[in-house]
């Protein structure tokens, strides 16, 4: 079986479903920003305002290049900008079956309105920024996906239960 990788936008949930679907699949669970931080021993935050995000997102490659070479059986959530650069979507579909966990700009709104570590919503306009990347990624999150799951208004064991039913459906990924 390859790895099952969660990709979507900040807020859908990854880490949170990534967690709890690992633990019931008996297989690791890593998130590539959590691995990022401990790599750099900063926050994400400090190194979109210390180095830029480009160089941040040279991270997420390089990460997911030391992910490919593992060839190990894993959970893998990633940030919300990881598949947006080509070289970093071939390694994705190398490396597992893409689930994109579809959430609704409202849904993301509510469950980001305090956070304050997403360099990317900081300032005013945070709607206004949401619906914008949301436009943007939104195809390519789709193009790229083995699966689309729809998570809103559904509680974590119905979709984790969803991403399971996904793969024993399609024994090329079981």
């Amino acid at each position: 079986m390859k790895s099952i990788i969660l990709i979507g936008y900040m807020g859908a949930g990854k880490s949170t479903i990534g967690k709890i679907l690992a633990e019931k699949k008996q297989i690791p669970f890593f998130d590539t920003d959590i691995g990022i931080e401990e790599k750099q021993g900063r926050k994400i935050s400090e190194i979109f305002k210390e180095e830029g995000e480009e160089y941040f997102r040279r991270l997420e490659t390089d990460m997911l290049k030391e992910l490919k070479e593992q060839k190990q059986k894993q959970v893998i959530a990633t940030g919300g900008g990881l598949p947006m650069k080509v070289e970093n979507q071939e390694l994705l579909k190398k490396i597992g079956v893409i689930f994109y966990l579809v959430v609704k700009k409202e849904t993301i709104l509510e469950r980001l309105r305090e956070d304050k570590s997403r360099p990317l919503l900081m300032g005013e306009e945070k709607e206004k920024k949401i619906e914008e990347m949301l436009r943007i990624r939104d195809p390519i999150y789709q193009s790229l996906a083995d699966f689309c799951i729809y998570t809103d208004g559904k509680n974590i064991e119905t979709v984790v239960n969803e991403i399971e039913k996904s793969l024993e459906r399609n024994t090329d990924f079981g």
